[in-house]
């Protein structure tokens, strides 16, 4: 039987060809891995009682908001939500 170079089923013809680069740790694509780890995450959200929302801000906004984060050592997604915390606190009381 010949050995196709495409065929990379079975290992047994290819144990001994050198592959250059690092050899493959996970059977996925990298497309299938990042929508698995994408449900894991949201599980983990959900888990944890977090709910996702989504909204759209200008490059300044956004950019003013990394810098705040980074200035306490705090993420993005934190910090929106201290701030959102604290003016709902302010409308409250």
């Amino acid at each position: 039987m010949a050995k196709a170079q495409t065929d990379r089923t079975t290992i047994d013809l290819f144990e001994n060809e050198k592959r250059p680069g690092r050899p493959k740790t996970n059977p996925l694509s990298r497309e299938l891995q990042l929508k698995v780890n994408k449900r894991n995450q949201l599980k983990r959200d959900k888990a944890r009682g977090l709910k996702r929302v989504e909204f759209k801000v200008s490059a300044e906004l956004y950019e003013a908001l990394n810098d705040m984060a980074d200035a306490q050592n705090i993420s993005r997604s934190a910090l929106i939500e201290t701030i959102l915390q604290e003016k709902l606190a302010f409308r409250i009381e």
